[in-house]
């Protein structure tokens, strides 16, 4: 058994190694279907609070390409202390505030209609307790064609394995918990087509808790490759783009008005640029 400090290298290399993947994968990507040259342009960043900059930081990288309009996979570790207005809502937290997070965050804007949206992260959180989190779902500009209903079905199928490996029966469960989560109650409709959702994960087997974490991020590279190379040469029109900013435009406001990810990293002093990277080039209401 590991003890915390090996939990935090082990778990806080992993998020860079994956990030330096995907952003590698992403950029072939580019490179084969465009005649773009493309890169990632990466800018780190130290957390500063009250004077403090030793309290960790991060790299993000942004792409802004002609197949990937906007792809950003950034990467954080930072501690410090909770906000008064985190504690007692973090598990651990009751018995004080240090905290400690590492987590690698990613979401994908194709200018293809025809290529959905997705959006994954992983993480390990420490407080006076340790878990897992994180999640990855699949937002298409029409969720009702059936085009993005057969990518969205070999989508879950895709999750469905990793989860039942894992653990029998998180499937449904961690499908339900995204289903609820990405969903906009001010609209009364959910913002894409789903995918899993999880948190505070900590199964006894730190272990394989560690393996299912690599294996969502293994499992992105491979589906979301497969999904851009089956759609990026399908034609689209006007409608479709006009279809693709109304989505959008439902992406901003959950992570404006719902996303936990962007409170929590507003509320520990996050990188403005780096919380916001989600949001799409281009939107319209």
């Amino acid at each position: 058994m590991k003890n915390i400090d090996e939990k935090k290298k082990t778990s806080s290399e992993w998020f860079k190694v994956l990030q330096n993947n995907i952003c590698s994968e992403l950029e072939v990507l580019e490179s084969n279907y465009s005649d773009s040259n493309c890169k990632f342009k990466i800018k780190q960043w130290k957390r500063d609070k009250n004077g403090l900059d030793d309290l960790g930081g991060g790299e993000m990288r942004v792409m802004r390409g002609k197949i990937f309009e906007k792809a950003g996979v950034n990467v954080s570790t930072v501690y410090g202390a909770l906000s008064d207005k985190l504690v007692n809502k973090i598990p651990g937290s009751e018995k004080g505030a240090s905290f400690w997070a590492s987590g690698i965050s990613l979401v994908i804007h194709p200018k293809s209609p025809k290529i959905p949206a997705i959006h994954m992260n992983t993480r390990f959180i420490t407080t006076k307790k340790s878990w897992f989190g994180g999640g990855i779902d699949i937002t298409p500009s029409d969720k009702e064609s059936l085009e993005s209903k057969k990518i969205a079905k070999f989508f879950h199928k895709e999750l469905k394995k990793i989860c039942e490996e894992y653990k029998k029966g998180s499937y449904e469960k961690y499908k339900k918990w995204c289903d609820d989560y990405f969903f906009l109650p001010h609209r009364n409709e959910s913002r894409g087509l789903g995918g899993i959702f999880f948190d505070y994960i900590d199964s006894g087997s730190w272990n394989q808790d560690m393996k299912f974490i690599e294996t969502v991020g293994n499992t992105f590279i491979n589906v979301y490759k497969k999904i851009v190379i089956d759609t990026v040469n399908l034609p689209w029109n006007i409608k479709d783009k006009e279809l693709q900013c109304h989505r959008r435009s439902r992406y901003v406001e959950f992570n404006l008005l719902h996303d936990r990810g962007t409170k929590f990293g507003l509320e520990t002093d996050g990188n403005i640029d780096a919380i916001f990277m989600s949001l799409p080039p281009s939107a319209s209401w």
